[in-house]
C-alpha cells in the first residue's frame, strides 16, 4: 500500500510540473491540496478587440486544478470586482458539501465584492476530466478552466497514453457578455451571437484578425497522447475532429467507458471527454494537422456558425519549405446539422462496467417524473415593446414552470428541515400540466404562456429515481445538454419523438448505460436518466446552454438527510456568504 501511494504521489507531481496553466497547490497534509483564486479583470486582446475581460488570477481560460483521487480540495474565492459572482465545480458530486457546490440562490448567496469564500470538499470516487466555472449570470463565458483527478490505480484502457493535452471550447464576444445577457431579457428577444468560438482562449486562422491568436500543440511522432477536451462553451454543442487522426474514446464525464473509435466526437458544454490520439500520419508539408470545432446546430434562432482551428505540430517534421502554410482543412469533422452522426456517437458510449468499476445503475425505480423542456412564448407586458416572436417575448421552463431564483439561498431556507423524519413536501409537477403530441405541434399555435416559480421536486433519501426529459417544438427543437448537480446519473434510454411510458422502457439498457453528469436530449426527442438520490441537499437541474438557463429551463430538487450521521449534511461554514 505504501509503494502504491508513493506511486501516486509522484505521479501527481510530475503531472502537476508538466501540466501548463496549473495552479501548483499549497497542502498542509497530503490529503489536503488549496488553491487561490481571484476573480479579476485584466485587459485581453482577441480579433482586434481589447476589452476588459472577467478572469481568475488573471488567465484565460483559467487555472487549471489538478488533484488527486479522494483528495480533500480547499479553493479560497476573493472576489476582487464590483459585481458579485459564485464558482461551480461541475461534475464534483459534494458529498454531504452541497454549501460547496455553488450555484447562486441555490445552495449559496453570491460573493460580493471585496469578499472571500472558501469553498471545502472531498473528491470521492471520481477520477478524470471534468471543469469549474463560474455560476453567476453569464460569467462562465470567460471564466472557466479544467478540473483534472488522477487516478491511483493505472488507466484500465490501452494504449497507455505517454502525455496530455488539455482542449478547453470557448466563446469569444468583441462586447460585454454581460450587456448581451442584459439587453436579451429585458427586450424578450435571442441573444447575440458570439463572434468566435475558441481553443484554450484561441480563435484560430479563421477568424479576422487571428493567424497569431492560434493554439499550436508541439507532439512527438509516434507517440500516444490524451486530450482533455471540455466544452465550456455558453450556446452550443460542438463537433470536435483532427485532420487524418482516429479519436479513441476512453471517459466521458471523469467516468471510464468501453474505448471505441471515431473519426470526431459530439460534446455539449457542461460534458468532458477524454480520448487518445496516436500520431502517427504521414508528414504533411508543413508539419501540421489542424484540429477544429465546429457548433452542432439544431436550432433556427441566430447562432454562430463558425469554425474555430488549431494545430498539432509533428517534430521534426516540418518540409525545408519556409512558405508550406498548413490546411485548415478537416474533412473528417461533420457538418454543422449532422444529426445522424450525433446520434450514432451518443449511442456509442457505454460505461465500462468491470468489477474494479462497478456499474449502479438502479434496475428498479420508486419514483418516475415526465418532464417536458420547452421554449416558450410569454405575452409582452403592457406598454413594452418586446423582440421575441410575434410581439411576444421568450422564455423557457420544465413542466411549464419557469424558474425564477428566489432572494435567498434554497439551502440555507430549507436546511433546518433536513431530517427523515420532517420529509419536504414536492410542489414541482412531476407530469406536464396537459398531454399532447410535444414534438408534432405547430412550432406557435399550440405555444403556451409559462408559470413563473420555483416550486422544488423532493424525494426521499435513498430513492431510485428516473426522470424522463422530453423536448418539444414549441418554437424550436433543440438539443438541450441537461446537467444535474450532486449526483451522476444513467443515461438508460434515449429517443425522437413522443417517450412513450408503456413502450420505451422496454428498450432500455441496463447493463452499462453511460454514467454522466450532463445529458445532450436529442433534439425533438427524449432522454430517461436514473440515479440514486443519496446525497443531502438542494440540487440545480438547468440547461446548460446558458440562455435557456436565463429564461428559466431550470428546477431544483430536495434531498433530505439519511437515517445516520454519515448520511447527512454537514453544517454551513461559518464564511458562507450572506444575502
Amino acid at each position: 500500500m505504501e509503494s502504491t501511494n508513493q506511486h501516486c504521489m509522484i505521479l501527481l507531481v510530475l503531472v502537476l510540473i508538466l501540466t501548463c496553466n496549473v495552479i501548483i497547490a499549497s497542502s498542509s497534509s497530503p490529503a489536503t491540496k488549496r488553491f487561490h483564486f481571484n476573480v479579476e479583470w485584466k485587459q485581453v486582446t482577441r480579433l482586434c478587440h481589447t476589452k476588459s475581460l472577467l478572469t481568475v488570477n488573471g488567465e484565460y481560460p483559467g487555472p487549471t486544478i489538478a488533484v488527486h483521487e479522494g483528495d480533500r480540495v480547499e479553493v479560497e474565492v476573493t472576489n476582487r470586482i464590483a459585481k458579485n459572482t459564485t464558482i461551480h465545480w461541475h461534475g464534483i458530486r459534494q458529498l454531504r458539501t452541497a454549501w460547496a457546490d455553488g450555484p447562486a440562490y441555490i445552495t449559496q448567496c453570491r460573493i460580493r465584492g471585496g469578499h472571500t469564500y472558501t469553498y471545502k470538499f472531498n473528491v470521492v470516487d471520481q477520477r478524470g476530466t471534468l471543469m469549474w466555472h463560474a455560476h453567476f449570470s453569464w460569467q462562465r463565458a470567460s471564466v472557466h478552466g479544467a478540473f483534472i483527478i488522477y487516478p491511483c490505480a493505472p488507466y484500465p484502457f490501452s494504449p497507455k497514453n505517454q502525455a496530455e493535452i488539455p482542449i478547453i471550447f470557448g466563446e469569444w464576444w468583441n462586447g460585454d457578455v454581460d450587456a448581451v445577457e442584459s439587453e436579451m431579457m429585458l427586450l424578450g428577444g435571442g441573444p447575440n451571437s458570439s463572434d468566435a468560438y475558441t481553443i484554450n482562449g484561441l480563435p484560430g486562422p479563421l477568424y479576422p484578425c487571428s493567424a497569431k491568436d492560434t493554439f499550436v500543440q508541439a507532439v512527438e511522432p509516434g507517440k500516444t497522447y490524451m486530450l482533455r477536451i471540455i466544452n465550456a462553451a455558453i450556446s452550443n454543442e460542438l463537433f470536435f475532429a483532427v485532420a487524418n487522426h482516429t479519436l479513441r474514446v476512453v471517459e466521458v464525464d471523469a467516468v471510464y467507458t468501453k474505448p471505441f473509435s471515431t473519426p470526431a466526437i459530439m460534446i455539449a458544454p457542461g460534458q468532458t471527454t477524454n480520448v487518445l490520439i496516436t500520431t502517427n500520419q504521414a508528414p504533411d508539408p508543413s508539419g501540421m494537422f489542424a484540429m477544429a470545432a465546429t457548433p452542432y446546430l439544431t436550432s433556427s434562432f441566430p447562432t454562430d456558425n463558425t469554425t474555430t482551428v488549431g494545430f498539432l505540430q509533428y517534430k521534426g517534421r516540418k518540409s525545408g519549405n519556409k512558405n508550406a502554410k498548413p490546411s485548415v482543412v478537416v474533412p473528417n469533422l461533420p457538418k454543422m446539422t449532422d444529426t445522424p452522426f450525433a446520434t450514432k456517437f451518443l449511442g456509442k458510449l457505454r460505461s465500462l462496467a468491470t468489477p474494479q468499476y462497478p456499474w449502479r445503475v438502479p434496475k428498479a425505480i420508486d419514483k418516475r417524473v415526465i418532464t417536458t423542456i420547452s421554449l416558450n412564448l410569454q405575452d409582452c407586458p403592457p406598454n413594452r415593446t418586446c423582440k421575441g416572436y410575434a410581439g411576444k417575448r421568450f422564455y423557457a421552463s420544465m413542466n411549464n414552470q419557469s424558474f425564477i431564483r428566489p432572494l435567498m439561498s434554497i439551502l440555507e431556507g430549507h436546511y433546518k428541515s433536513f431530517t427523515a423524519s420532517q420529509m419536504l413536501a414536492s410542489s414541482f409537477p412531476e407530469r406536464p400540466p396537459k398531454a399532447f403530441n410535444f414534438t408534432g405541434v405547430d412550432p406557435v399555435a399550440e405555444n403556451m404562456n409559462t408559470e413563473f416559480g420555483n416550486k422544488p421536486l423532493a424525494v426521499p433519501f435513498g430513492t431510485n429515481l428516473e426522470i424522463v426529459l422530453q423536448d418539444t417544438s414549441f418554437l424550436n427543437p433543440e438539443n438541450h445538454p441537461i446537467h444535474v448537480h450532486g449526483h451522476n446519473f444513467f443515461i438508460v434510454g434515449q429517443g425522437f419523438g413522443n417517450y412513450d411510458a408503456k413502450v420505451d422502457p422496454m428498450g432500455y439498457n441496463l447493463v452499462d448505460p453511460p454514467e454522466r453528469n450532463t445529458v445532450a436530449v436529442p433534439v425533438g426527442g427524449w432522454s430517461t436518466i436514473r440515479f440514486k438520490a443519496d446525497n443531502p441537499g438542494t440540487w440545480f437541474i438547468h440547461c446548460h446552454l446558458e440562455q435557456h438557463t436565463s429564461w428559466g429551463l431550470v428546477m431544483a430538487f430536495i434531498v433530505p438527510n439519511g437515517p445516520g450521521a454519515s448520511q447527512s449534511l454537514l453544517p454551513p461554514p461559518d464564511d458562507l456568504p450572506s444575502c
